[in-house]
């Protein structure tokens, strides 16, 4: 069995080329996510005391979950 190893520079600018991409990616899933948490929030802050018990939430676990919406996506 041949190992073979090669080693190639990287293209000029590829670099800084792919941390500017990456830095605009997540930026966008940065925004999408609190976009996502803020609406999850405005929903359940909506809800009377009764709909929250009856979906097992309760009013001080709103901030709780629209933070682990956020970290969902």
């Amino acid at each position: 069995m041949t190992n073979i190893t090669t080693s190639r520079p990287v293209p000029f600018g590829a670099v800084a080329i792919l941390n500017v991409v990456n830095f605009f990616n997540n930026t966008a899933a940065a925004l999408v996510g609190s976009y996502r948490a803020a609406k999850t929030r405005k929903i359940l802050t909506n809800l009377s005391n009764a709909q929250l018990d009856d979906i097992g939430i309760m009013p001080g676990d709103i901030a709780k979950i629209s933070h682990r919406v956020n970290l969902l996506h």
